[in-house]
């Protein structure tokens, strides 16, 4: 049995799901053991990097690592041959470069396997492929985990000192609160702009109606004058109004046009975040924290333990052969073959996209959503069952659809147009199970053909500001700028949050106080730090690290000495600015009003004669609402156990009033109930009444 024992080789992964997965796939002459993440970093307590020495880290072993790092040790001295099967990115080539050298495996032999799937066939290719450590790749990352030490671990102790304990910078996190903080400045300067609408209901003469055409059509008003109008009061809208309701009304151009959609690529890390939140309601936390559950691998009945998808981290849109195939193999059986297009011609691939990876995909196309939905949770199946269609759907055919423009005129000087869309040839439609693009059609009009105006509905409308960010559209900004990378949108939104930077409400990120204040000072004594286009060259420098055409020690250089500078600076001319703010509670023990503070949990009250008195309350938000169940309660802000914010009564437990949605001071004008915000697309944000029994909603003004 010894003998045996010594002709096994070691596979070292990341994670016990992972490994548990990998088992499967190898015969008794491997084992699989998991490092269970990083074993190896830099300390916690200091800053581990010795700035006049070139930059050189100072690696420790992680604290609670020490076993595993022991276990590893001694099956590898053991083993006849040890892979290291780490994440295939920067990350993971530098975990793999940390444990060669722990246990003393010689990094230019050909150690290292990696994969994009955890799919028996991608293993033992790996394994037939082994390559050594690559140190392009390490380098970049380990620029990139000093780079980030540098900044957080210098500029946090200053905000220490000069806002309050606790907080943190860091170079990815700073310029998404700015960015953020700068759009609710947008909002906060906007001046909305009044505008009118004209719609007209039409109705068409019954003799030229065909078979089931609708009788009944209605028109928006688009040119006056033959030229773009604007409304911009009730008064010229009324005027209006009165000349149009005059005029005769006739068919002027009937337009018919065909329009083809094109399926998207499939996902890529940020894509997938932005898809999940907007259909999902996922955070881009949830989203990767599922994904990583998909890749590693599930159980599905007699196949055992299987990886679902393929690698997570990617911002490529880029498939394999093999992954196309299957794909056609399963268009052309389900669906035939008008449906099969295949990957179209791609845009030229973005400056500082890596390619390394395939787009996330599904690793067996015969594994569809529903026949496997039994041995999935709720969101794993809701998260792969979008991956599988977005995968399947970015090789179809385009849907092809009927567009119909009628500009119908009201006199010669009123032009209305009606528009509508019909589906022709669904295409890549017929897979997806969320389609939010419902057409409407409108009936084919003769040009000549009279109708009767039956209504004229004016409706005034404001200019709206641009939007506060979503974690979605954050995530887009943040990809489309260059900032940051596939693995660190996630953790940087989870860290703005908890840090009181910035605040969730519904799914608009809001920055507070604290984050405007922060961001405002760092802006004045580190532009380039917060700054956005600085950001992304930094990425781009990265980037050149990891294809050996940069040298990683002089982009540290370069960076840290101005940077030092202006943190010397920073300690002297940067003014202390302790946020407090003030409520209208009073303490209970010694009469003083009480303030806001943040803690390891965030807001709690505190008696402002702290330290003589030093007397604490739970921190209730009010809403200026009362509680409609109880006599002397009001609601309050609370957060569920999942985090998700609800109003209840500050009367509970003895009152357990509760609503999802924030309600507002105004009461309803039907029945006088309480109103609370809702939100949709197609209603931007609107107020509705909670009474079930009557439901009345109107415009948020």
């Amino acid at each position: 049995m010894a003998g045996k024992k010594k002709n096994k080789n070691l596979v070292i992964v990341e994670s016990p799901a992972k490994a548990k997965t990998i088992s499967k796939f190898l015969g008794s002459n491997y084992k699989v053991e998991a490092s269970n993440g990083h074993v190896i970093d830099l300390p916690k307590s200091k800053l581990g990097v010795d700035v006049e020495n070139s930059f050189e880290p100072h690696y420790i072993t992680i604290r609670g690592k020490g076993k595993v790092l022991a276990r590893l040790k001694k099956e590898a001295k053991k083993s006849k041959e040890v892979f290291l099967a780490t994440d295939p990115d920067r990350e993971g080539e530098a975990i793999s470069w940390h444990l060669a050298r722990a246990l003393k495996i010689d990094d230019e032999d050909d150690i290292r396997i990696v994969f994009n799937e955890i799919t028996e066939q991608a293993i033992n290719q790996a394994l037939n492929s082994p390559r050594p450590i690559d140190d392009n790749l390490v380098n970049a990352q380990q620029a990139r985990r000093i780079l980030d030490r540098l900044v957080g671990y210098k500029l946090s102790p200053l905000l220490w000192k000069k806002v309050r304990k606790g907080l943190s910078a860091g170079r990815v996190q700073t310029v998404a609160v700015r960015i953020i903080c700068e759009r609710e400045r947008e909002i906060k300067a906007f001046e909305p702009e009044e505008y009118w609408e004209i719609k007209a209901k039409l109705t068409r003469d019954e003799s030229n109606i065909e078979d089931d055409s609708p009788a009944k059509i209605e028109a928006e008003l688009y040119r006056i004058d033959n030229k773009k109008f604007k409304l911009g009061s009730e008064e010229e809208t009324n005027q209006a109004l009165k000349e149009i309701k005059n005029n005769n009304f006739a068919v002027k151009k009937v337009k018919k046009r065909k329009r083809r959609r094109n399926p998207y690529p499939p996902f890529t890390t940020s894509t997938l975040q932005q898809r999940a939140s907007s259909l999902l309601n996922f955070s881009a936390k949830k989203t990767m924290y599922i994904a990583q559950q998909l890749y590693e691998g599930i159980e599905v009945g007699a196949a055992g333990t299987v990886g679902l998808i393929s690698y997570i981290r990617t911002d490529s849109t880029r498939i394999s052969n093999e992954a196309a195939g299957m794909a056609k193999d399963y268009i052309l059986k389900e669906f035939g073959d008008e449906y099969y297009q295949g990957s179209r011609g791609r845009k030229k691939k973005k400056s500082g996209v890596q390619d390394a990876h395939e787009a996330i995909r599904p690793t067996a196309v015969e594994r569809v959503p529903q026949k496997i939905k039994k041995h999935l949770s709720a969101d794993q199946f809701k998260l792969y069952s979008l991956i599988w269609e977005r995968f399947i759907a970015s090789q179809m055919k385009p849907a092809v659809y009927r567009i119909l423009t009628i500009n119908i005129s009201a006199g010669s000087k009123y032009l209305f147009r009606a528009s509508g869309s019909k589906i022709l040839f669904p295409g890549f439609l017929r897979v997806l199970t969320h389609n939010s693009n419902n057409r409407n059609d409108i009936p084919e009009l003769s040009e000549g053909e009279e109708l009767e105006l039956d209504k004229l509905i004016p409706e005034q409308k404001f200019t709206s500001p641009p939007p506060r960010y979503t974690e979605a559209s954050l995530v887009k900004t943040l990809e489309e700028e260059g900032i940051g990378r596939p693995s660190t949108y996630a953790p940087t939104i989870s860290t703005i949050i908890s840090r009181g930077y910035v605040e969730k409400e519904n799914k608009s990120l809001v920055p507070t106080d604290l984050g405007f204040t922060v961001t405002d000072k760092l802006i004045d004594f580190f532009p380039d730090v917060t700054d956005v286009e600085f950001t992304a060259r930094v990425e781009n420098k990265l980037d050149q690290i990891e294809e050996g055409e940069e040298d990683w020690r002089k982009l540290l250089e370069d960076f840290y000495f101005p940077f030092a500078d202006r943190l010397t600076e920073a300690e002297e001319k940067m003014e202390r600015e302790e946020i407090v703010e003030e409520t209208d509670e009073v303490c209970d023990k010694c009469g003083s009003p009480m303030v806001v503070k943040y803690g390891r949990y965030g807001k709690f009250l505190a008696c402002s004669n702290f330290p003589d008195c030093k007397n604490t309350k739970n921190y209730l938000e009010k809403t200026g609402v009362d509680c409609p169940s109880c006599e002397d309660g009001v609601l309050v802000e609370r957060k569920s156990r999942k985090g998700r914010k609800f109003y209840g009564c500050s009367n509970y437990p003895d009152c357990e009033y509760v609503l999802w949605n924030k309600p507002v001071a105004k009461k309803c004008p039907e029945c006088n109930g309480i109103m609370v915000e809702k939100y949709s697309k197609k209603r931007g944000q609107y107020l509705q009444c909670v009474n079930k029994e009557c439901k009345h909603s109107e415009a948020k003004n």
